[in-house]
């Protein structure tokens, strides 16, 4: 959890705390060192919410566009507006990827979120390819589907991050899966767009006012 970093320097779950005095400890002062560096670890709050946005947005776009190319353009190839998310996929990655060389030491709870992500990602697209290969009503009656699998990413951070907009978010994903198997096909994208405006991007923005208020 722990380890030294320099001579006199320690590091608690990536936190440089600094430099020891040449003292000797007492039991009582290791003690109150380590409860300053859990607390120090506790309060420190390194997720500024871009990629909610990212893909709060991106969605938000590619779900009331295809719903306004199929219920009033009558386009027969409205899916096609998805493949703005191979897009936001690459800025992704080169997101992440600068975020990873300027950072050299990721905490666990870091990590545990880079697997969660990657693990939707990878559901989304297989999800996506099940879709695209039925009818077009089984492509928009899969909104339901997915749904359901937006509020997995957005729960789990939730409870990783003990965010409660995330953790409602991801509630209300699944509520509104539920409603929308219920709805006519034609209005199941909206109901989309409304999951990733409560799940991504109002605790996106949320994500992003914390993190400037406690790196300012």
């Amino acid at each position: 959890m722990f380890r030294l970093a320099a001579e006199h320097n320690f590091i608690f779950d990536g936190l440089n705390i600094g430099p020891m005095p040449n003292e000797t400890f007492t039991q009582q002062d290791s003690i109150a060192l380590i409860e300053s560096m859990i607390n120090k670890a506790k309060n420190r709050f390194g997720e500024n919410g871009f990629l909610y946005l990212l893909w709060g947005w991106v969605i938000l776009f590619c779900s009331l566009g295809q719903f306004v190319l199929y219920y009033f353009m009558h386009y027969e190839r409205h899916y096609l507006v998805w493949m703005t998310t191979w897009l936001a996929l690459g800025v992704q990655f080169v997101y992440i990827y600068r975020k990873k060389r300027r950072k050299r030491v990721s905490t666990y709870t870091e990590e545990i979120l880079k697997y969660v992500w990657i693990t939707f990602v990878i559901l989304m697209f297989l999800l996506g390819f099940i879709i695209n290969n039925k009818t077009t009503s089984d492509n928009l009656a899969g909104t339901a589907g997915l749904l359901a699998l937006y509020g997995m990413p957005t729960f789990l951070s939730g409870i990783i991050l003990k965010f409660r907009a995330l953790i409602t978010g991801g509630i209300c994903c699944w509520g509104l899966s539920i409603i929308s198997g219920f709805m006519p096909n034609d209005y199941q994208l909206l109901f989309l767009a409304a999951g990733v405006i409560i799940a991504w991007i109002i605790p996106g923005y949320m994500l992003r006012a914390r993190y400037k208020k406690e790196n300012d």
